[in-house]
């Protein structure tokens, strides 16, 4: 899977803005957004949480959320071996029901990306094909807190190493105090830095990490930035800070995808990531993307789950389908 070519991206931004993306231009644009209605905001996404999915589409449910997971470990004590280990039971999620789907991707450090990929082997590639991707957190995740000549280093060693996306984070510091211009750069800088040497170009997401934007205001512009600079998904949170995924504004960070595909044809990927853990609550997700973007959006290359613990509860649902009861606690692997 390859992302969207600056030079596009650019020229949308262009034709969106009707001028150069700087401080001036982008702040016109973004606070001359609508304002969002939090409380209607916040009772469409708890009415979508009560739709209820027919026993038959259960299992159809528990494996597209298997097929949209990102298995992810981002430790500081994260070693070759531990990686070997998330990959095997990304290519093998349920060793005792080979019909059980692959997830599409495993999510790591940039220094554990060559690992991940040898232990892919063949399974490596693009996830709407049925294999895996290698996905590398860069640009001083998670903080974002370094210069850009190391973020944009860090991100091009891990292309280098084979990834296949790049989850970069904001400089929220720089964005919340209005520097629009310098975080638009950033993000197409980084997005540049995904390019390989064969002009093919690692797919980017942007971590917007909502919980530290305060305001579903902020969320809104946040995300329609992160587009207009080229971002191919944008993606919630880095899991490290509270709040992180929500509900609510990962439906507000939809309808921006919505409302920008109706303006310009082009689809852009959404990522909720932390604090995902149970098969209902990723059940909400699904019913959520199927009734704002439509369910040509359930698809690897357009929705993601960034998850660890979430692929357990949704093997330990279905085992229980397949089964009529619940497997005990060693069922599954200790991630």
């Amino acid at each position: 899977m390859s992302g969207t070519s600056l030079v596009t991206a650019r020229e949308r931004a262009l034709a969106v803005l009707g001028g150069e993306p700087d401080d001036q231009t982008l702040g016109r644009y973004l606070h001359g957004i609508p304002g969002v209605d939090a409380v209607g905001l916040e009772q469409r996404a708890a009415g979508l949480g009560t739709r209820s999915i027919k026993t038959s589409s259960k299992k159809w449910a528990l494996d597209k959320i298997i097929s949209l997971v990102d298995l992810t470990t981002l430790e500081g004590a994260d070693t070759p071996g531990k990686v070997r280990s998330l990959v095997a039971k990304a290519v093998n999620p349920d060793p005792a029901d080979p019909s059980t789907p692959r997830v599409a991707a495993v999510c790591v450090y940039g220094d554990m990306v060559p690992y991940a990929v040898d232990a892919l082997g063949g399974a490596h590639g693009d996830p709407d094909d049925g294999l895996i991707s290698v996905a590398a957190v860069a640009t001083a995740f998670p903080s974002g807190r370094s210069s850009l000549e190391i973020k944009l280093a860090d991100t091009a060693e891990a292309v280098a190493a084979g990834a296949d996306e790049i989850d970069m984070v904001i400089d929220r510091g720089a964005f919340l105090a209005g520097r629009y211009g310098q975080v638009f750069d950033q993000i197409s800088a980084v997005k540049d830095a995904c390019r390989r040497a064969d002009g093919t170009s690692a797919s980017l997401k942007v971590i917007l990490e909502t919980g530290e934007l305060v305001t579903y205001d902020n969320v809104r512009r946040a995300s329609w930035l992160s587009i207009l600079a080229g971002g191919d998904f944008i993606k919630t949170s880095t899991g490290k800070v509270s709040p992180a995924a929500t509900l609510p504004v990962t439906l507000l960070m939809l309808e921006v995808v919505r409302d920008w595909h109706l303006a310009t044809g082009h689809r852009v990927g959404v990522k909720p990531a932390g604090g995902i853990r149970a098969s209902k609550d990723a059940i909400k997700y699904l019913v959520t993307v199927a009734e704002t973007v439509g369910e040509d959006w359930l698809v690897p290359h357009l929705f993601r789950f960034g998850a660890s613990s979430l692929l357990n509860d949704v093997l330990l649902q279905r085992q229980k389908m397949t089964t009529g009861h619940y497997s005990g606690p060693d069922y599954v692997t200790i991630d």
